[in-house]
């Protein structure tokens, strides 16, 4: 009897692909899907102008250009590199974005500007900086104060700056400047330059547009702009764009109210509550119906009453009070008796005193500080002062 030996047979290749396509579909898959995840997180969003960005808004093309002229460009986003860039001899640096600065770094960027070689290019700077950075040169206004503003078009240079006479017609508009003494304004519309450079008695100068259309990549190759870009940033052996990152800015969020800490729920539920209570009070309130006269269950003698407020002025010490209750009391009685008139519930004093003083015979004055004085000090000056009304009172019925 023989016995036979099992043989491995290997699956054919039909055989494999039919088990694994559905895998391989699936690795398939992923793979495209990182792909595409990679693929869109490596594009960058970059800021207008910024000289990175090869989007229509940006202007890549133009350091492009200088970079193949041999200038070395780079970008700065601290304040720490701006000053080390300005005092580095020999260096066009530019600030796209002025209006976010604040005034402290403005003014600080101006005096570091102050004494150095460098070329400072500002783009549609406002009052502020201008200000802070070179006085005599100013936005043009209308006759309301507003600053004027062109929408960017072709417009001749008429002016001598070398970059500008080059470049010839250029895309050039934006905010309009008037010139200080000694400034070259160029492409000008109606009197009002778009381009102005100004000059220290130093090297220093300063460059202003009023619009960086003639810089972006979608129009560089439009009219002289290019030409124009060159002369501008190409005027230096090293160029610096200042770009900081404002949207990462720290930002003091104001206080906020007691109101505004508690919950919206807080806020129902206590107008359901003040609700609630209204209702409450509405049901049991008291009904008021007409004045019905009632009775007093105990008869108390007048005497009684004026001993227990007496008691009650002796106990709180307060002799000032029952000084001025007595004298009240006795005023209003002579004058009643004297026939003086009472005008807000009170006698005049000049006349309550002369009808007194005639009457006892006695000094206005000496009357008028017994009825109008000074509290007493102690007990004896209380019960003297009670004594002295109660006489006074006697003489004035019985003279």
């Amino acid at each position: 009897m023989t016995t036979s030996t099992p043989v491995a047979v290997f699956p054919g290749w039909a055989q494999l692909w039919r088990r694994s396509r559905w895998f391989l579909a699936a690795a398939a898959f992923v793979l495209l899907v990182a792909l595409l995840i990679s693929g869109l997180g490596g594009h960058r969003e970059y800021p207008p102008l910024d000289p990175r960005d090869t989007d229509p808004q940006g202007t890549r093309a133009a350091l492009h250009l200088l970079e193949e002229r041999g200038l070395t460009t780079r970008t700065v986003a601290t304040e720490a590199e701006l000053t080390a860039a300005l005092a580095e001899p020999g260096t066009t640096v530019v600030v796209p974005f002025t209006v976010p600065m604040p005034s402290r770094q403005l003014v600080l960027l101006g005096r570091q500007h102050r004494g150095s070689d460098s070329r400072l290019v500002l783009i549609g700077p406002d009052n502020n900086a201008l200000a802070a950075i070179t006085p005599d040169l100013a936005p043009a206004t209308d006759a309301t104060g507003d600053p004027l503003y062109q929408e960017p078009t072709a417009i001749d240079p008429g002016c001598a700056l070398p970059e500008a006479t080059r470049a010839g017609r250029a895309e050039l508009g934006g905010l309009l400047y008037r010139p200080g003494p000694g400034d070259v304004g160029c492409y000008a519309v109606n009197g009002h330059p778009a381009l102005v450079r100004h000059t220290d008695p130093g090297s220093r100068e300063v460059v202003v547009l009023g619009s960086a259309r003639a810089l972006t990549n979608d129009r560089l190759d439009e009219q002289g702009n290019a030409s124009l870009a060159l002369g501008l940033l190409g005027s230096r052996r090293q160029l610096v764009w200042y770009l900081p990152d404002y949207t990462n800015a720290p930002t003091v969020e104001p206080p906020k109210s007691l109101t505004e800490l508690i919950p919206d729920g807080w806020n129902w539920a206590a107008l359901q509550l003040g609700i609630a209570t209204l209702l409450a009070a509405l049901w049991r309130a008291r009904r008021l119906g007409p004045v019905v006269t009632e009775e007093l269950p105990v008869v108390v003698r007048a005497a009684e009453t004026t001993e227990g407020r007496a008691r009650l002025y002796h106990r709180a010490k307060a002799r000032g009070r029952a000084a001025d209750a007595l004298r009240r009391a006795a005023r209003h009685r002579i004058a009643t008796a004297l026939g003086i008139p009472l005008s807000t519930g009170e006698p005049d004093p000049a006349a309550l005193c002369a009808v007194v003083a005639d009457r006892v015979g006695q000094p206005a004055t000496d009357l008028h500080a017994l009825l109008y004085g000074a509290a007493p000090t102690d007990d004896a000056a209380l019960l003297r002062l009670t004594d002295q009304l109660d006489a006074l009172e006697r003489q004035v019925r019985q003279p």
